[in-house]
């Protein structure tokens, strides 16, 4: 288990209680560190605690496949650490992780709807992405003033997903920067023709970013990386 963000531990001890054969905390708060280190003491080897940036951290590196990232996430750096695990997939068997429920919101969404976006084309592309519950901001002291909500995102196999994900993270990116524009002027900084590729896959150089499904921008990157 990889947790980030573990703070003074609680998490880290309902882990470590549930019987996780090994745990490694990664903090970047030094308070925290002290509390942890105790912790470390108490959990006869099955604890490591790093100190460091998990946004740096090398995900390979921390112990031996499977590794499952735990987390109730720092909220105003969880997109940039989901992406990262995304590029790094086949180093991860599960995550299931804490962010604010628009965020959740954002991963499960659909084409068509004002949710839907390149943080879930990304996520949906690499993972099956399942909402587990909602937390209220109750459960939390000093309580936020967002309602939290868990998921569980699943990489899926290998060969189910593009090797290299900076080509699709440039197709939604200028895709869903200009949501209101069509495609071919959205896309026009990347393909030299927008409008003949887009008529090439069966779809609209009219439409718009919203209406295309995760399997076509998958194809947009495709051919994006084989230009």
């Amino acid at each position: 288990m990889v947790e980030i963000g573990p703070g003074p531990g609680g998490l880290t001890r309902s882990l470590l209680l549930e019987g996780a054969t090994r745990v490694v905390a990664i903090e970047v708060d030094r308070r925290a560190i002290s509390a942890l280190q105790e912790l470390q003491e108490a959990a006869r080897g099955r604890l490591q605690v790093i100190e460091g940036d998990a946004l740096k951290i090398d995900f390979a590196t921390l112990g031996p496949p499977p590794r499952r990232i735990v987390a109730n996430l720092p909220y105003n750096i969880s997109t940039a650490l989901l992406v990262r695990w995304l590029h790094a997939a086949g180093d991860v068997a599960d995550m299931v992780l804490m962010f604010q429920k628009e965020v959740v919101d954002r991963l499960v969404a659909s084409p068509r709807t004002k949710d839907y976006g390149r943080l879930s084309v990304l996520a949906q592309h690499v993972c099956t992405v399942q909402r587990l519950f909602d937390v209220a901001p109750s459960a939390f002291v000093p309580p936020p003033k967002v309602t939290s909500s868990v998921a569980r995102l699943r990489p899926k196999p290998s060969g189910d997903r593009l090797a290299n994900l900076r080509p699709l993270e440039r197709v939604t990116a200028a895709a869903f920067g200009q949501r209101r524009k069509m495609l071919r002027g959205a896309l026009a900084g990347l393909f030299t023709d927008p409008a003949a590729v887009l008529t090439g896959l069966g779809l609209s150089p009219t439409a718009r970013a919203e209406e295309l499904t995760v399997t076509e921008f998958v194809r947009l990157a495709r051919i994006l990386t084989s230009e």
